[in-house]
């Protein structure tokens, strides 16, 4: 069994606990706090989850709401179990031969039987 962390990221709730609609509205409040981004850049940090997520970003995000950093994240432990995963492959995979390079083998083309 394997632990797998993960996180939700609540800034757009965040946002309409604030009476705060759109993105574009944070980029110039961000811009107060020394944290430029374009509007587009914005939007993705808003409407999506980062993977990265810069700590002057952070801090700005907090400081503009009044929240903390738990308030923006959500961190949680998801179990997944590698027992029964599907990946793709059907059977088992054959071993290189003595000497080869580890390249694919290549595809034979047989004629059709009528």
């Amino acid at each position: 069994m394997t632990k797998t962390v993960a996180y939700h990221w609540h800034l757009r709730k965040v946002m309409n606990e604030h009476g705060m609609q759109s993105t574009t509205s944070l980029v110039p409040l961000l811009a107060d706090r020394g944290v430029v981004m374009t509007s587009t850049q914005v939007y993705r940090i808003v409407t999506g989850t980062p993977e990265r997520l810069n700590m002057q970003l952070l801090a700005a995000l907090c400081d503009l709401f009044g929240a903390t950093p738990n308030d923006l994240i959500e961190p949680y432990v998801a179990s997944s179990s590698r027992r029964g995963r599907k990946t793709g492959t059907t059977g088992t995979a054959k071993a290189p031969k003595a000497g080869t390079k580890n390249r694919p083998t290549r595809a034979v083309i047989k004629p059709a039987e009528d």
